[in-house]
């Protein structure tokens, strides 16, 4: 329930910064479905629906395209802030922080080093 809530409030202030304020105050009948945005959980963990691998290829600092998409929509289903930006597919400095941060909360194994491999997916999926 935990999950759901940290969600759903991280869902609404993006929602808000994006459209400014607008979609916070539409009700979810009349808001627009995204959900490639939404985590979902399957049988083998938490997926976003931007890079469903179980273990996708190991991301870093640079890095572009859907599967930082996903690692920073888990992260923020997880509570952790990627930047005012949101789910941009941009593995920046402030995706880095998140991910360090998500590695040293939940003691991932390697240590937190800000980059996204096999020990960090994992977490992201079953945490």
């Amino acid at each position: 329930m935990n999950r759901l809530r940290r969600f759903t409030t991280t869902t609404l202030v993006a929602s808000a910064l994006a459209f400014g304020g607008v979609a916070a105050t539409m009700t979810p009948a009349h808001a627009a479905p995204q959900p490639t945005t939404q985590s979902t959980k399957q049988a083998s963990g938490w997926y976003c629906g931007y890079d469903n691998r179980t273990t996708p290829p190991t991301i870093s600092y640079g890095a572009k395209g859907d599967t930082v998409r996903e690692a920073q929509c888990l992260l923020l289903s997880l509570g952790y802030s990627v930047g005012s930006s949101g789910i941009d597919g941009d593995f920046g400095s402030n995706t880095r922080a998140a991910v360090k941060r998500f590695q040293t909360d939940y003691k991932v194994a390697g240590g937190a080093d800000g980059v996204v491999g096999k020990n960090t997916w994992y977490g992201l999926r079953n945490f």
